[in-house]
């Protein structure tokens, strides 16, 4: 059985069908990291499948990069996009 958050993950992805994929994945951001590391990061940018996300300081940089298997494989099955990697920078 699914859980409510499996649920909901997948009626956003249904959402998001219709928008270019940074919308998607700026949109699935925050469901696929929760909302501290959100608050922390953004999606900036999506290049030859390699999704790009601003960081607000090291210490977070640290701990997306430590994360960056599971928030690249949540990113692209909750938006619907596939994805060649995922690359954390420091927000200028």
């Amino acid at each position: 059985m699914d859980s409510m958050r499996d649920i909901l993950k997948q009626q956003l992805g249904r959402s998001l069908r219709s928008m270019p994929d940074l919308d998607r994945l700026a949109a699935a951001w925050p469901v696929a990291c929760g909302r501290a590391m959100a608050e922390r990061g953004q999606v900036v940018g999506f290049t030859d499948g390699v999704i790009q996300v601003a960081v607000s300081d090291v210490t977070w940089l640290k701990q997306m990069i430590s994360m960056h298997g599971t928030l690249e494989r949540e990113l692209a099955r909750i938006a619907g996009v596939k994805s060649a990697g995922i690359h954390f920078e420091l927000k200028k």
